[in-house]
């Protein structure tokens, strides 16, 4: 099912007409379990959920059994709206979330790669006293924290009667979906209202609910939870789905996370809502296993990130990946080494995408057979139903194509605000429009092309020097396709800054890369001196794959400061 969306290629949408008639369309399936539910009676058989335990759960039986879990949480979950998850991605985790959903809670799933002190702080801002997880789990995070009253999955959910069985096969093929909800006792969760939401959209569509909260990675500062609502999900699946003819042959590779949004949107909810298949497995970068999954299942989509596809270059055979139609590439920058060597190797090109998770996420791709054009360098178009807007950083005003800007973003898929911070919303949110903090560029056919993240930018000499661009360099001169250098900056008397870089190469190997360095045509101003390169064992990286950018500016002053002592 895909809702009526006006494609715009990087032009504005008239902020009376065509927007106005495009909220006042109401979707046929406004809520997320209720699309799970149509989709399932209407392709029972068809190939749904599969992980390295769990082979082959067809549709039909997917939604048996999320009635069943359903109803035997219940009675366990407590009456808070929002209700917590430990899990990795598996068919365990993809049915507790269905589950909750159809009982009208709010799932929140939680970033385990975090620490104990993060962990508590989210379950707080949501008012979670439940936590549902797995022995599994607990055994492989002994050390974590878990806040609030824990619920081990394999308890809650053990020993079936035969009238349990009954009553969910009754639920799931029998109930009308309007009866079902009443059924359950499902609850109603309404977008709590923050300063900076799009208010239009809201008033025409009074029943959609918060679908969940979903924490921001943290790689440049706090966490803060994400609104995102029924509509936000099901208009960004539509706007993806759209772009990428899937159908029920397709099955996705469900790597990410589902506290990261793009595995909550692409991994948990594509597949439950367009009616295609989910692969799961908990370790991105158990290269070898999920190269023995991708080709005993014929997945054809792959959602990875640079560092995962790093990973599978080293360790996964050409064989393997042969049944693989996309893959889609996002977090991070997608260097074109890597690009290259990826299609060398496996004969596809990856597609770089663009997303955050404050738009649930996509808001982005190139496709080069999607009639986009041809395949250029850079994000690609925005998907249908965005507007974007490209503004000096200073002014707000609009910039002239080809002139690097702020983008700022409008869209049905942007979120409803940040939980308990109406403040920081109405920062970034306004009047519908939100701001990404990416510096962009943008072309005459509205191919957008990134040039860097305002944070990842050092003011020096009263000059704007972008990490990013050094990065590449760095790259290019050593000639690798892994991430071995982070750039930085550190606090410095004179100029108020200056570039610091973390490297994982060793100093016989480094040497002819600051050599080279030093002749290329980067100005001077963003050549890092040779003394402020900083060997470490590993580069930080957070859960969802992105170089974790808030430990690499700690680490890096650091080893900065034990130097200068």
């Amino acid at each position: 099912m895909l809702y009526p969306v006006k494609i715009s290629f990087g032009k504005l949408m008239p902020s009376t007409s065509t927007t106005d008639a495009y909220y006042s369309r109401k979707p046929r399936m406004q809520t997320l379990d209720g699309a799970f539910v149509r989709t399932a009676r209407r392709h029972p058989r068809g190939f749904m959920l599969a992980d390295g335990k769990t082979p082959k759960v067809a549709f039909g039986s997917a939604l048996t059994k999320t009635m069943y879990v359903a109803r035997r949480l219940l009675g366990q979950i407590g009456s808070q709206p929002m209700v917590g998850l430990l899990l990795p991605p598996s068919v365990g985790g993809a049915l507790a979330n269905y589950a909750l959903t159809l009982l009208g809670r709010v799932p929140v799933n939680l970033n385990y790669t975090s620490s104990s002190e993060v962990i508590a702080s989210c379950a707080q801002q949501c008012g979670i006293d439940v936590v549902i997880t797995a022995k599994a789990f607990v055994e492989r995070f002994p050390n974590l924290a878990i806040p609030g009253r824990t619920l081990l999955l394999e308890d809650a959910l053990g020993a079936p009667r035969t009238s349990e069985k009954i009553a969910a096969l009754a639920l799931a093929w029998l109930t009308p979906f309007s009866l079902l909800k009443k059924i359950l006792g499902a609850q109603s969760t309404p977008v709590p209202m923050t300063s900076g939401q799009n208010t239009k959209a809201n008033a025409t569509f009074p029943v959609d609910q918060l679908a969940t909260v979903i924490f921001s990675s943290g790689s440049t500062g706090d966490p803060k939870g994400v609104m995102l609502s029924h509509f936000n999900i099901l208009s960004n699946i539509a706007q993806v789905c759209q772009i990428f003819s899937l159908d029920g042959r397709d099955k996705i590779l469900g790597i990410l996370p589902f506290f990261h949004s793009f595995g909550f949107m692409a991994g948990l909810w594509l597949p439950a809502v367009h009616g295609m298949g989910a692969v799961y497995h908990t370790n991105p970068l158990d290269a070898q296993v999920i190269g023995g999954l991708v080709e005993k299942y014929k997945v054809t989509l792959l959602v990875a990130t640079p560092t995962f596809l790093q990973a599978y270059l080293r360790r996964c055979s050409p064989e393997s990946f042969r049944s693989l139609r996309f893959v889609i590439v996002g977090a991070e920058k997608l260097q074109d080494r890597l690009a290259i060597a990826f299609e060398d190797t496996f004969g596809i090109r990856p597609l770089e995408g663009y997303g955050c998770t404050e738009c649930s996420p996509v808001v982005a791709v190139t496709s080069p057979d999607s009639g986009q054009g041809p395949a250029k360098r850079g994000i690609g178009h925005p998907l249908p139903g965005m507007s974007v807007k490209i503004v000096n950083i200073d002014t707000g005003e609009p910039v002239v194509p080809g002139n690097p800007g702020m983008l700022l973003v409008k869209g049905p898929n942007v979120m409803q605000g940040y939980l308990g911070m109406p403040e920081e919303t109405a920062e970034v949110l306004r009047d519908g429009w939100y701001k990404t903090g990416d510096i962009v560029t943008m072309d005459e056919d509205g191919f957008l092309t990134i040039t860097g993240r305002l944070s990842r930018f050092s003011k020096i000499g009263g000059e704007m020097v972008p990490h990013i661009r050094i990065e590449e360099m760095l790259h290019d001169l050593a000639g690798v396709t892994e991430q071995v250098f982070a750039v930085t900056a550190v606090v410095d008397e004179k100029k108020g800054e200056r570039i610091v870089v973390l490297t994982t190469l060793s100093a016989e190997h480094l040497e002819p890369v600051v050599q080279k360095l030093s002749q290329s045509d980067l100005p001077a101003l963003w050549k890092p001196k040779s003394n402020q390169f900083f060997y470490t064992d590993a580069l930080p990286v957070l859960g969802t794959g992105k170089i974790d950018l808030r430990s690499i500016k700690v680490l890096a002053a650091s080893l900065a400061k034990s130097v200068e002592a």
